[in-house]
């Protein structure tokens, strides 16, 4: 959980965090000269549930990897892990070992845990629910942190689809972890919406995902990811992983956005700390200016790699 720091915030300025425009900081105060256009839609997509939950069997759609000790460390304490990521869709069985990590993608290493995998993937919660659901695809789905969003619209989310429909998949509740998995995710859903698969994303970057535009939003004002749940906290994930349900229940129309009532810290300011330059020296400003370069020849080489060209 977050520490008390030096900073005080006044009631007014506890406010989701601005992802976009603190990426779009921490990038120009590295040297990066063209800031992302992150995806914006006016229209969007919107499937009913088609029978109830009851009936329904729910998929369950991350951006976490499956843990490979030969890729380096990928657990709490371990910095960004380049070849830890993965560059196409996935799905692996349910009844298998299952061992998803996040150390791949740009989530707050400060106040996120790590090590508890109920944060970012809540599987227990969701056979717990089994009842209030039909059932669990015998699967879940691993959708890849695209910058491309054309990639992920064109080659990730057909994929994604076309494993989905070959389970029997009716509902599917999509959890990403970093600002770019949170518009991949959010691209995912209104593709997997006008396919006829009703969606929730249950996320925790909330500028991203509404300015992308999405049928439905469970949003957790937690930490980029642990959208899930606290750590060590059965109690929550119950609490969000049934939101996320009523969600699908009640949704009225697209862009329909809930806010869990659960809390991450009694102190707030966490959310100073992600990508914030203001905090950092400049010696540090250019360790990190090195690391990103370093970071982004890696992952071109293992996606080139991946693609087999």
């Amino acid at each position: 959980m977050s520490k008390t720091s030096e900073f005080t915030f006044a009631p007014e300025q506890d406010q989701p965090v601005r992802y976009m425009e603190r990426t779009r900081s921490y990038y120009l105060g590295l040297g990066y000269e063209n800031p992302y256009v992150w995806a914006h839609y006016i229209d969007v997509p919107f499937t009913p549930l088609r029978k109830p939950l009851t009936q329904s069997v729910i998929g369950l759609i991350t951006t976490a990897v499956p843990y490979d000790p030969d890729k380096g460390a990928q657990g709490q304490g371990a910095p960004y892990n380049s070849a830890a990521k993965f560059y196409q869709p996935y799905q692996e069985p349910l009844d298998g070992n299952i061992d998803l990590r996040i150390a791949h993608v740009g989530v707050d290493r400060k106040n996120a845990n790590m090590e508890d995998s109920h944060c970012w993937f809540p599987l227990d919660a969701a056979k717990r629910a089994v009842g209030r659901i039909k059932a669990l695809s015998p699967n879940f789905y691993g959708l890849p942190t695209n910058r491309s969003q054309r990639h992920t619209l064109e080659m990730d989310a057909p994929l994604i689809l076309e494993m989905l429909k070959a389970d029997g998949v009716d509902v599917a509740i999509l959890i990403p972890n970093c600002p770019i998995c949170h518009q991949s995710q959010s691209l995912l859903a209104r593709y997997l919406e006008s396919a006829g698969i009703p969606t929730v994303v249950m996320g925790a970057a909330k500028d991203i995902v509404e300015h992308c535009g999405v049928p439905r939003f469970l949003f957790s004002d937690f930490p980029l990811g642990n959208a899930a749940a606290r750590p060590n906290d059965t109690i929550s994930q119950d609490i969000n992983f049934d939101l996320a349900l009523r969600i699908l229940e009640s949704a009225p129309a697209p862009r329909t956005t809930v806010q869990s009532p659960l809390q991450w810290s009694l102190d707030p300011s966490w959310k100073l700390d992600y990508s914030n330059l203001e905090k950092l020296s400049s010696r540090e400003i250019v360790r990190l200016r090195e690391e990103a370069e370093q970071a982004r020849i890696t992952a071109r080489e293992l996606r080139v790699s991946s693609l087999g060209t």
